[in-house]
């Protein structure tokens, strides 16, 4: 499981109300070029972002879903990027203090072709992502803290 993990200079608030606009997907997770549609209810468990990756006109349309919500403290998701494969993403993010959130990212590919490869392999294209993802996600906290 690739881990990432960074201490987002916003309140818990701020980061979970990125967390909780699926509007804001393709803001702050590298590779969503444009959110179709979000799913009335996002992030309860059941709902998806309808989504695309890519750069036009190369773009994948697929969704991802909540797997688990803890509202506040976690988020468990289902990424889809079918003809690739599907990932097991989970956030999860705690207050450090008044203006300060540790947020945590792992991943893992559960399906699909690039399941397939080494641990080492998925980490070396996982783990610079979700660190920009995260630097995206402290970004957009920041703009509402």
């Amino acid at each position: 499981m690739a881990e990432v993990s960074l201490n987002v200079e916003a309140p818990i608030e701020a980061v979970w109300a990125v967390l909780a606009d699926g509007w804001s997907y393709a803001g702050w997770v590298v590779g969503a070029s444009h959110i179709r549609d979000v799913d009335t209810g996002w992030p309860k468990s059941g709902t998806r972002i309808h989504h695309s990756v890519g750069p036009w006109p190369l773009v994948i349309q697929d969704t991802t879903e909540v797997v688990r919500c803890e509202p506040g403290s976690s988020l468990e998701l289902d990424a889809r990027l079918w003809p690739v494969g599907a990932a097991r993403i989970a956030i999860t993010v705690e207050a450090r203090s008044e203006t300060q959130t540790h947020v945590r990212m792992a991943e893992r590919v559960v399906r699909g072709p690039t399941a397939y490869l080494p641990k080492f392999v998925q980490d070396l294209m996982l783990i610079p992502r979700n660190k920009e993802t995260l630097q995206r996600l402290e970004a957009l906290a920041r703009g509402r803290g």
